[in-house]
C-alpha cells in the first residue's frame, strides 16, 4: 500500500524501544487525526500511513521480518497477512483517540460495526514441523493432521438447538455494549454476558452444548519455501480454530525447525564444509569430489602445496536466499591428514624425501630458533 520506510513516517531510529513507537504513534495519529484536519486528503493519507507503521514495528516478528526483507518480506510467500493496514492496533488507545474526538475508528477505516468488531475470531493454533537441511534447499510440501474447533454439523455454528432463536442480551438490552461515566469521558466495553452480539442463546444445541463449535481431525498440506531459515514462524490465514457465533477463524502459526546436517553446516545463504586429503595429495596436487546439497558433486581443484585449513569456494553452491532469490556459495576447508603410523617402506620413502630437501631429521631443527634471532635483532636494531 506504501512504499515509504515505516521508520521514517513515525520519526523513529530503527534501535527504536517499542515504548518510543508508541509514543511517536500516538503523536502522529493525534498530528493528523481527521477530526482535527477536517476535509484535508493529506492529513488523512498520513494518519493511515502511521497507523500501517505501527501495526508492523510493534510486533516483534514483523518487525525482524521487515527489518531483513523490507516490504517485499512482509508480502511475500510464507507471511500471507503481515503486511497491510490492521485497524485492530487502536485497541490500545482506542478509548482516549475515539472518545476525546468522537471518532469512530472502524467506519472511518473501512470496517465493520463497533458490535461485531468487539467478538473475538477463532483461537489462533500453533505447530511444529521438522524439515532437513535438503528440504530446506529446495523447498517442501509437508501434510499433517490437525485437530481443530469446527462449526457444529447440527446448528450450523449458531449454538442453537434447531427451531430456535436468539433472545435480546438483558444486560446491554441488545447493544453488545456497556457505557461507564470516568470523569469527563464515556468508556465503552463489550457487554461480558453476550460478547458484543446483543443477543444470547436461550436454548442450547444438545450437539455442542450451545458453543456452535466440536473437535474434528483436519488434513492440511503446507508449503515450505526454498531457503527457509531454521525457527522461522510462518502463518497460515483462516486455518486456526473457527470462531464462535459465526465468527471468522483464527490463524495457524507454523514454527519450522530445520535438523543439522552431518556434513554441511550452514549460515545464512552459505553453506560450509571440510575435506581431508592425504599428505602426498597436499604435496603434489588432487582432485577431489565434494558432495553437494542436491545430491551430485563438484570437483574441486587442491594445488600442489595446498596447507591446512585453506579455503576454496564453489560459488552457487549455497542455498536461496528467501528474501532476495539470490544463492549463496559452499566454502570448502581442506584439512591435511599426517599418518599416525608407517611401514618401512613409506618411512624410508619420507626419509630419503627428507634427505632430498636437505632436512636432517635425526638432529634438531634449528630453523625457528634462528628466525627468532633474526626478529629480536631487527626489533633492536629499530630503536
Amino acid at each position: 500500500m506504501i512504499n515509504r520506510d515505516y521508520y521514517e513516517i513515525l520519526g523513529i531510529s530503527r534501535s527504536a524501544s517499542p515504548e518510543e513507537i508508541k509514543k511517536a504513534y500516538r503523536q502522529a495519529a493525534l498530528k493528523y487525526h481527521p477530526d482535527r484536519n477536517p476535509g484535508d486528503k493529506e492529513s488523512e493519507e498520513k494518519f493511515k500511513e502511521a497507523a500501517e507503521a505501527y501495526s508492523v514495528l510493534i510486533d516483534p516478528e514483523k518487525r525482524a521480518i521487515y527489518d531483513r526483507y523490507g516490504h517485499q518480506g512482509l508480502q511475500g510467500q510464507g507471511y500471507q497477512g503481515f503486511g497491510g493496514f490492521d485497524s485492530t492496533i487502536f485497541e490500545d488507545f482506542g478509548d482516549i483517540l475515539g472518545n476525546f474526538f468522537g471518532f469512530n475508528f472502524s467506519e472511518f477505516f473501512g470496517g465493520e460495526t463497533q458490535r461485531r468488531s468487539a467478538v473475538q475470531p477463532g483461537q489462533d493454533l500453533a505447530l511444529e514441523v521438522k524439515i532437513s537441511l535438503e528440504e530446506a534447499a529446495t523447498g517442501v510440501e509437508k501434510e499433517f493432521n490437525l485437530n481443530r474447533r469446527e462449526h457444529c454439523p447440527v446448528c450450523h455454528g449458531t449454538g442453537l438447538k434447531p427451531g430456535t432463536k436468539k433472545i435480546t442480551c438483558t444486560a446491554c438490552h441488545g447493544r453488545g455494549q456497556l457505557r461507564y461515566q470516568q470523569g469527563f469521558f464515556t468508556v465503552t466495553r463489550t457487554c461480558p454476558h453476550c460478547h458484543g452480539q446483543g443477543e444470547v442463546v436461550a436454548t442450547p444445541c444438545e450437539e455442542c452444548k450451545g458453543t456452535g463449535l466440536i473437535k474434528q481431525k483436519k488434513q492440511l498440506r503446507i508449503k515450505i519455501p526454498p531457503g527457509i531459515e531454521d525457527g522461522t514462524r510462518l502463518r497460515l490465514s483462516g486455518e486456526g480454530d473457527s470462531g464462535e457465533a459465526g465468527q471468522p477463524r483464527g490463524d495457524l502459526y507454523v514454527l519450522v525447525r530445520v535438523a543439522r546436517h552431518p556434513f554441511f553446516e550452514r549460515k545464512g545463504k552459505d553453506l560450509y564444509a571440510q575435506v581431508s586429503i592425504s599428505l602426498t595429495q597436499a604435496a603434489l596436487g588432487a582432485r577431489v569430489a565434494v558432495p553437494l546439497l542436491n545430491g551430485e558433486s563438484e570437483i574441486l581443484k587442491v594445488p600442489a602445496g595446498v596447507q591446512s585449513g585453506e579455503v576454496f569456494k564453489i560459488k552457487n553452491a549455497g542455498l536461496v536466499d528467501i528474501g532476495n532469490r539470490r544463492r549463496g556459495d559452499l566454502y570448502v576447508t581442506v584439512k591435511v591428514i599426517i599418518p599416525e603410523k608407517l611401514d618401512k617402506e613409506e618411512r624410508a620413502l619420507l626419509t630419503r624425501l627428507a634427505e632430498l630437501r636437505g632436512e636432517n631429521i635425526n638432529e634438531a631443527d634449528q630453523t625457528w630458533v634462528q628466525r627468532y634471532k633474526n626478529l629480536v635483532g631487527r626489533r633492536t636494531g629499530d630503536q
